[in-house]
């Protein structure tokens, strides 16, 4: 079976991290493989405290899975401190597409990176990433400039790009406006792909988008394709959180269903 690798924090509350990175990769058919870098404790509206495992702990989980599992795409979420950054861009074999999501400070304003990481993400991690996929505030802190426009994102994704990663994936769901613009840069040029906004918050949307993005990945897809595939992913579960209280529901194409307390 085609295997894809979450290497990011457990959520307590199941909304995003592992937890959510799993759901979605079932939903889309691939086995999920995980290494934990951190335990929290959250829930759908905070994050209560988080706890970091130490780097030699994360260096084993990675070997432990590439020993015996063919991995089709490896996924980077909450990374917690700057050992963990270099012990991944260190770990990670050669040759297998990686996503890395800039994980840096969670909704609730919880810091998941430590100020001292977010330097040697941009020197070590992203220039070994097929592709980045940070939302606007995420790309503003890597490239240092504001992001008001969508000639931004094009703009803040050509930096990430110079920095050494092959596209880059600028989400607008920090933007304003009625809709959401999703924003893929790579050598080629742009894609942008719109949606409606929903009017109720969102935990975890962001894990869930990168997470089917790597599976996609897995599976094979080109990625302006897998770009595609894995946006209309999100926003089908999305839209059928509506009505339900904002709890996202990702929906597999057979119609197994994984509801969880959290929403957009």
């Amino acid at each position: 079976m085609i295997a894809a690798c979450s290497i990011a924090g457990s959520d307590s509350g199941g909304g995003a991290g592992i937890q959510a990175d799993l759901k979605t990769f079932t939903a889309i058919g691939v086995w999920g493989l995980t290494v934990v870098t951190a335990v929290t404790a959250q829930n759908t509206r905070e994050v209560r405290g988080s706890w970091m495992l130490p780097a030699e702990a994360v260096a084993a989980q990675i070997a432990a899975v590439c020993d015996d599992f063919s991995i089709g795409a490896f996924k980077t979420g909450m990374l917690g401190t700057r050992e963990i950054v270099r012990t991944v861009a260190e770990r990670l074999p050669e040759g297998i597409p990686l996503v890395v999501d800039p994980v840096m400070i969670s909704t609730s304003g919880h810091r998941l990176l430590d100020e001292a990481a977010v330097l040697d993400l941009a020197r070590f991690l992203i220039p070994r990433a097929d592709v980045v996929t940070p939302n606007i505030p995420e790309a503003e802190a890597l490239t240092g400039m504001a992001i008001l426009s969508l000639d931004d994102m094009a703009e803040a994704g050509r930096r990430i790009i110079d920095l050494g990663a092959a596209a880059v994936v600028v989400k607008g769901g920090h933007g304003a406006g009625d809709g959401v613009t999703d924003m893929l840069v790579d050598a080629a040029g742009t894609v942008r792909l719109s949606g409606r906004r929903y009017p109720y918050a969102v935990h975890g949307s962001g894990c869930c988008f990168a997470a089917a993005l790597a599976a996609y990945l897995a599976r094979g897809m080109p990625l302006r394709e897998a770009f595609a595939s894995a946006r209309s992913f999100v926003d089908g579960a999305i839209a059928a959180a509506a009505g339900e209280s904002g709890s996202l529901r990702i929906v597999n194409p057979g119609g197994t269903s994984f509801a969880g307390e959290h929403g957009r």
